[in-house]
């Protein structure tokens, strides 16, 4: 490559940003194929996973919960939110203690549905994932949490 190039890598594959960008569109692509036939968005599993989480760890679900946990932008939350209303799959209430705040609760339904998908969506991961070892997993793992909370702590930091 030229040295004028504004490229800081001879290649490609060696930049870690470039080769995240794949992997992602490689794995969404994979989870969007799994979800399709049930009509909601991976956007929409994720909120609705969360929503079941924190109810099983009793925490609370507002709005501002479900960004922190998935780390969607709030657009993109308050969207699938109101979609998933419509569909019945969620019920929105008035926070107990915030009086400007909602919570977001799973109906029986999306609590169904969700408990649905989660085994099938972990199983397109074990697939996605299964080309390396168990050893290469968690140390991808634990890359992954520290590279979120740095960036988390930098967003904070805004």
């Amino acid at each position: 490559m030229k040295k004028s190039a504004p490229f800081t890598f001879e290649q490609a594959h060696e930049s870690p940003g470039f080769l995240l960008w794949q992997i992602t569109m490689l794995w969404q692509r994979l989870i969007k194929k799994a979800l399709e036939s049930y009509d909601i968005s991976h956007a929409q599993f994720v909120i609705m996973a969360t929503l079941l989480w924190l109810e099983l760890q009793k925490q609370s679900t507002t709005q501002v919960d479900i960004i922190e946990w998935t780390k969607l932008d709030k657009m993109t939350v308050s969207k699938s939110l109101k979609k998933l209303v419509v569909l019945k799959f969620v019920n929105r209430i008035e926070h107990q203690s915030d009086s400007r705040a909602k919570s977001a609760l799973l109906t029986s339904a999306g609590k169904k549905l969700v408990k649905k998908l989660i085994p099938l969506i972990e199983k397109v991961d074990a697939r996605f994932f299964e080309k390396i070892s168990k050893h290469e997993q968690r140390m991808l793992t634990e890359v992954f949490q520290k590279l979120t909370m740095v960036a988390d702590f930098q967003r904070r930091a805004l």
